[in-house]
């Protein structure tokens, strides 16, 4: 089973995926709070991670990627050493990927108009800063490739 992206929790816990989203976010909380049980044999094991320690911290701050890779981890020694676990984890990861929550996807669109000016797409960006000389008037009475007008011959 792979381990569950760093990047989805993040999301989930930021609140991609509008209301699916949060659904699925509250489908992991409910399968994490459930007794830890050791190979499937019913028994409690309060030693090992269950991982709501991990959910909570990131609840509080979801963009911490740290917390999330602690969550990532603890989440796949618990379905390996929980079989049960491992099968409800397994289908909540098979229902979540049809959820859009991708918020690293990047549309941009450019239409009607004209637009004057350096465009940059992509995604986060900061402290940038653009110079550029400002457009040339037309020049009354001629273009503006430096053409002069005179009297003809």
């Amino acid at each position: 089973m792979d381990p569950v992206s760093v990047g989805l929790l993040v999301a989930l816990a930021s609140g991609a995926g509008g209301e699916l989203g949060r659904d699925a976010w509250a489908a992991l909380s409910a399968l994490v709070r459930r007794p830890f049980r050791r190979g499937g044999t019913g028994e409690d094991d309060p030693a090992a991670g269950s991982g709501e320690a991990e959910l909570a911290r990131l609840a509080q701050d979801p963009a911490d990627q740290g917390t999330a890779q602690a969550l990532s981890t603890t989440l796949a020694v618990r379905a390996a050493l929980d079989t049960e676990f491992r099968a409800v984890l397994a289908a909540w990861q098979d229902h979540v990927q049809r959820i859009p929550i991708d918020d690293r996807a990047v549309h941009n669109t450019i239409s009607g108009g004209t637009q004057n000016g350096p465009v940059l797409q992509g995604r986060d960006f900061s402290n940038l800063t653009f110079t550029t000389a400002a457009p040339r008037p037309d020049r009354p009475g001629g273009s503006d490739r430096g053409e002069q007008g005179g009297t003809g011959s």
